[in-house]
Parts: C-alpha cells; structure tokens; sequence
C-alpha cells in the first residue's frame, strides 16, 4: 500500500504527466513552455512569499501560499516533459 505523501495530488500528476517522457509534439511543448502566472498572480505570490519570510502569514495566506507552490510543481513537470519532448524532436530532425 502506498504511503500519503505518495499519493498527494502533486504525486498523482506527476505520475500521469510523467516528466521524464519525451511523448509530447513539437507544437504542444512550444504551447506548455509559454504557460505562467498573470502578472497579478506572480505580484500576490511575492508578496506572501515576502511575509512568509517574515513571519507574519495567517492561516488563510499560508494556505494560498501553498496553492501556489501546488500550481508551480504541477507547471515545472509539465514545463520538463515539454523540454524534454522538444529535445527528442531536434534530436530526431
């Protein structure tokens, strides 16, 4: 039986995602590599960022500082499976 910590959603996408395979076209990496938070959004992360360095996050900012994180993961995984394809493909070409 698999512990928590391997069936976190982060975990589970990692596993569906799967990363370290080459399976995405050309098209689809270029697509996934031009994905990132609005401006807004990247403003509001540091700026809990900056308060978490501080100490003084609520409870409620933690936990929107952990959404974040969780959308960060989850973009680098998907960001590395589309490296990783466009690296198959110029080496294909």
């Amino acid at each position: 039986m698999k512990n928590d910590s391997e069936n976190t959603e982060t975990a589970i996408l990692a596993r569906s995602i799967n990363p370290h395979t080459a399976t995405w076209t050309p098209d689809a990496a270029r697509s996934i590599l031009e994905i990132s938070l609005s401006k807004k959004d990247a403003q509001r992360r540091d700026v809990l960022a900056e308060k978490a360095r501080g100490g003084t996050l609520s409870a409620g900012e933690e936990s929107e500082l952990e959404n974040f994180r969780h959308v960060g993961r989850i973009l680098e995984m998907m960001k590395a499976k589309a490296r990783i394809s466009l690296q198959k493909a110029n080496l294909a070409s």
